[in-house]
């Protein structure tokens, strides 16, 4: 479904990725795990299209970029990110901002589609936000505007949903309530890669993590496989402890090596 082969980035002289290799399939939700800087979001544009390698191959839903139309992939690809959020009008109602996603724009100038509209209600209600349609998106909460990106991206009907850093900013409460939102995605047909520095954020749908750190993959696999104190210890710099229960992993810091 998506595959990264021998990925190199380099920009203005710095190697941002360095032999990348990552090949998710079809049922498996990921996350990608590392430090601010480590080359995480670099690795989504590239999924994409909106960054190129300097060397390998990217493959996304049996299409290689640089040989096919990346715009119609993307067509297949939600994605989340607060780059995309801050495009967007404050002042639309959440209904219509909902409803860009169907065509992947960022604002309508012209009526909108009885139908969309439809569908665009249908969304907010899974996210429980219909009581909402109607008010400004700069209205809402970080927590509630998180699950309007969400279902915005879900408008399409997306084989891949890409979120970067989602529940950055959310208190505790909003973002256990945004990751339960994307839990439910585990009910449909769709693969999730997930970025986040956060291993706390690593609910029960993700069955896949790629630790990354200084653009070069220290380990990728089954999440039970991956999360270990030693690969923690690599891509973070601390002794930790780690504990699964619901099957989340939660961490305890022992201390800093010097």
């Amino acid at each position: 479904m998506i595959h990264l082969s021998g990925i190199h980035f380099i920009r203005e002289e710095r190697h941002i990725l360095q032999d990348v290799n990552l090949h998710i399939e079809q049922g498996e939700h990921w996350v990608l795990l590392g430090r601010n800087g480590s080359g995480k979001t670099t690795l989504l544009e590239m999924m994409n299209g909106y960054e190129f390698p300097s060397r390998g191959t990217v493959d996304v839903l049996g299409n290689r970029y640089g040989q096919c139309d990346v715009r119609e992939v993307r067509k297949k690809i939600g994605y989340i990110s607060q780059s995309l959020f801050e495009k967007l009008n404050l002042n639309d109602p959440v209904l219509e901002v909902v409803a860009t996603g169907e065509y992947a724009f960022l604002r309508f100038y012209q009526e909108i589609p009885q139908e969309v509209k439809d569908r665009a209600f249908q969304m907010l209600e899974r996210v429980r936000l219909a009581h909402l349609a109607h008010q400004p998106l700069g209205k809402l909460s970080q927590g509630e505007r998180k699950k309007v990106m969400l279902a915005r991206s879900l408008m399409m009907t997306p084989s891949i949903l890409v979120m970067d850093e989602p529940a950055a900013g959310l208190d505790l409460y909003e973002r256990e309530r945004f990751l339960a939102d994307v839990n439910d995605l585990s009910k449909q047909d769709i693969t999730v890669v997930y970025v986040t520095h956060h291993i706390e954020e690593i609910i029960p749908l993700f069955t896949h993590v790629a630790i990354i750190e200084q653009g070069k993959l220290i380990a990728s696999g089954r999440k039970e496989d991956v999360l270990t104190p030693e690969h923690i210890y690599q891509a973070f710099g601390i002794d930790i402890t780690l504990e699964w229960f619901q099957d989340r992993p939660w961490i305890k810091v022992i201390e800093n090596r010097s």
